[in-house]
């Protein structure tokens, strides 16, 4: 916040976008920001959406299990609905929500608001995925966050699917999904294929 030319005080609005593979630590720094926000006495309001159950059905759960709490929500147009007054809004697993996401975030952003986002930017085939690649163009900060290959140690670049299924949604942990670098996840394509 600063003080304009006639001394009153104003939000400068920016949208954070946080992105990545599985296991990057996507969630656990959108919830370190979001509680340095709360600490900072700041009003927030986390959301996510409402398919993401895996831990939780009412908080952000990260995959080393820390938390905060959330409004789960079925589209983005909740948001602008439920954001109110609050100074910071934080989104978890925004790649599952609908392609409007990339509105409400300008519209809160134009407000004032300081929005962060957290969700894979490429499905398990290594295609762009959801609103994540739109919100990235657009975005004021983006942080793209890196797991390590399970198969090299190398730093990881796509969320490699270990079940057989087509779907583009399904939720899963490390039963699931491996993080693999590039290199790793050509040659895992390679043996599935054959």
């Amino acid at each position: 916040m600063t003080d304009n030319i006639t001394g009153e005080r104003r939000r400068h609005g920016r949208i954070e976008v946080i992105c990545g593979s599985m296991f990057s630590g996507k969630t656990e720094e959108l919830i370190r920001r979001l509680k340095r926000a709360k600490f900072a006495k700041q009003q927030v309001e986390i959301f996510k959406p409402a398919i993401d159950t895996r831990y939780s059905d009412a908080d952000v759960v990260s995959h080393d299990r820390n938390s905060i709490q959330c409004t789960p929500i079925d589209s983005s147009s909740s948001i602008l609905l439920m954001a109110g007054d609050n100074e910071v809004i934080g989104i978890d697993e925004a790649q599952f929500l609908d392609d409007g996401l990339v509105g409400v975030c300008n519209e809160l952003a134009n407000r004032g608001v300081r929005v962060i986002i957290a969700g894979l930017d490429m499905d398990f085939k290594g295609n762009p995925f959801g609103p994540i690649p739109a919100l990235c163009s657009v975005a004021d900060d983006v942080q793209k966050v890196h797991a390590i290959c399970v198969k090299c140690g190398s730093q990881a670049y796509v969320s490699h699917r270990l079940v057989e299924s087509d779907k583009r949604v399904l939720l899963g942990e490390t039963h699931e999904y491996e993080p693999l670098c590039r290199e790793c996840y050509q040659r895992e394509l390679t043996t599935e294929e054959k």
